[in-house]
């Protein structure tokens, strides 16, 4: 099926604002946010629904969670180099990602207990490690060095979008069904629909000539790759990054439900409330993620990575402030949200044109591969932790998000190296 050639030029002219924008990065776009509008169905209600309906404990349900980062690594390592060969490009890749991930998600709706729950988790962590590093390879070749920060600017705008109209979406399904299955099936029939507008409108980014890519290419690639030391550099201050990012995916929803004391007998926010903090921080980054790409575009990647790092420590402690006041949980809340928000702005397009600057175009799929590596066992270490520590003692609980605040000097060190490796050439 192909979608008729008016249709794709009205779609591709919805994006003519954008100055310089490939009209297949808007169109890949829009598949994008309908993708994670079912995500964010399921991004903050997973690990409530784990622990408060299914009846798992919190560190079993952040070790199904972290399970995902097994098969991820495994999806991530074949689908960079099935994203760089001739024979499969970038767009095969991403239809065999959606494929797999509709199956993952429809095995997560049906979860009684701990087994499935691990085997939906390794089916859908599967699936989203092939679609990273051809997803992300895909907007690299259709940007410029001039443009490139913005064209990632507007994936992450679509995919902010997306989360934030699904969580919001989320909160009011719990509270008027409290059918929380529904949200996973939901996440299936998004996944379906990014299949069918890749499959229709989108085309090959990548066409190398088949007699330029010999047998071998796939273990050369990566050998040059983990050879590249300003790479291995990134990677390391990277898996702190993602990290960071997990504690809001995994860990925070569970912690604003169970832990924040909000008065009365029941510890936690009502689900409608977490709806609206993970929209309204959903939001803020979509409001804020061109300006700060703006702002921030003259400046080097590794300064604006520092800024961010010290966006994310402020983040936590904002937190940890809930732990040690009797009241105004919620103002708190809201605003380690906000700051999260411009954390994750300022990290994730930087990022990704770094490791694209970084990266030969023949090795993209590569280097995003080992990008999403970090992103794999970044929320491994994430999600493990934050379920062990939610298990801990109320005194651990507390001094968790102060040691992620902490972690600061470690991040920037790291990046302050990168710096110099960089601009040493």
């Amino acid at each position: 099926m192909k979608f008729p050639s008016r249709q794709l030029a009205l779609a591709s002219e919805s994006f003519s604002w954008l100055p310089q924008i490939n009209s297949q990065v808007g169109i890949f776009a829009i598949a994008r946010f309908l993708s994670e509008v079912g995500t964010g169905f399921t991004m903050f209600y997973a690990p409530i629904f784990f622990v408060n309906q299914v009846g798992l404990s919190a560190t079993s349900v952040g070790l199904a969670l972290a399970s995902a980062s097994v098969l991820g690594i495994v999806g991530k390592i074949v689908g960079g180099s099935l994203a760089d060969s001739p024979k499969w490009g970038r767009r095969r890749t991403l239809l065999l990602a959606a494929a797999i991930s509709v199956i993952g998600s429809l095995v997560l709706a049906a979860t009684n207990n701990f087994a499935t729950l691990v085997i939906g988790r390794l089916i859908c962590g599967l699936g989203m490690g092939f679609y990273w590093p051809a997803s992300e390879a895909i907007v690299a070749d259709a940007s410029e060095a001039g443009n490139r920060r913005e064209t990632f600017a507007l994936t992450k705008v679509a995919d902010h979008l997306g989360l934030a109209i699904g969580s919001a979406l989320a909160g009011l399904w719990v509270a008027t069904t409290g059918f929380y299955r529904g949200l996973f099936i939901i996440d299936a029939i998004s996944f379906m629909v990014f299949l069918i507008i890749v499959y229709g409108a989108i085309t090959e980014t990548y066409q190398p000539q088949l007699d330029e890519y010999p047998k071998q290419q796939h273990f050369t690639s990566w050998m040059t790759a983990l050879r590249d030391h300003r790479l291995l550099i990134y990677v390391a201050v990277n898996i702190i990054f993602t990290t960071y990012l997990s504690q809001i995916n995994s860990t925070l929803p569970i912690y604003f439900k169970n832990f924040v004391n909000v008065g009365g007998d029941t510890p936690g926010f009502a689900a409608t409330t977490i709806s609206t903090l993970f929209s309204g921080y959903l939001a803020l980054a979509i409001i804020c993620q061109f300006p700060i790409a703006a702002a921030l575009k003259n400046y080097s990647h590794t300064l604006a990575l520092t800024i961010s790092a010290i966006l994310w420590a402020i983040g936590f402690s904002l937190i940890w402030v809930t732990t040690i006041t009797p009241s105004h949980h919620l103002l708190w809340v809201t605003l380690a949200l906000a700051v999260f928000a411009l954390a994750m702005t300022s990290y994730t397009p930087f990022a990704a044109s770094l490791v694209t600057d970084l990266a030969p175009e023949s090795q993209r799929g590569v280097y995003f591969s080992i990008n999403s590596l970090c992103w794999a066992l970044g929320n491994f270490m994430g999600s493990l932790l934050g379920g062990w520590a939610l298990d801990q003692s109320i005194m651990i609980v507390n001094n968790y998000w102060l040691c992620f605040a902490l972690s600061l000097f470690i991040t920037v060190g790291i990046l302050q190296y990168l710096n110099r490796i960089l601009v040493r050439g």
